[in-house]
């Protein structure tokens, strides 16, 4: 008596190593829309003026004067017409904020600024400000966005 067995472990291996990569590519598409949620997240709450924790600390008055008035054209830094609304938004010309941006491989994604100027920037301000980074509540959406948009 004879059994044959047949296996068509081939074609198993081929859809097996086939869904893998979807699924990592998949992971990877959604790490990349969540850390951009981040940094909509980040750019949204610190042009209200809030940091992770709450409303940002006061500007002293002698740079909110300054601010109101603009800061004339130097070779050091470009001049602009003012800011009077005394909001502290992180921003006199937008290139720190503007910088920030985002990387993801299959297993974690990243935000940080291109330019190295920028992150210094930042890292002075998240120190007296924090502003780099996430609450509870804004990871919970986080998670959201990553489990959404997860196919």
């Amino acid at each position: 008596m004879e059994i044959k067995i047949s296996s068509n472990a081939r074609d198993i291996a081929k859809r097996v190593g086939k869904k893998g990569k979807e699924l990592s590519d998949s992971v990877k598409r959604a790490l990349s829309r969540t850390a951009q949620a981040g940094v909509n997240i980040i750019e949204d709450r610190t042009a209200e003026g809030k940091g992770i924790d709450g409303a940002f600390r006061k500007y002293s008055p002698s740079y909110q004067k300054a601010k109101s008035s603009g800061w004339p054209k130097t070779n050091k830094r470009r001049g602009f017409g003012g800011d009077s609304t005394g909001i502290v938004n992180l921003s006199v010309h937008g290139t720190m904020l503007g910088s920030m941006t985002t990387r993801a491989n299959g297993k974690q994604a990243e935000i940080f600024f291109t330019r190295s100027t920028e992150a210094k920037k930042a890292e002075r301000n998240n120190k007296t400000r924090p502003f780099f980074g996430f609450n509870r509540k804004e990871e919970k959406r986080l998670g959201q966005v990553f489990f959404r948009n997860l196919k």
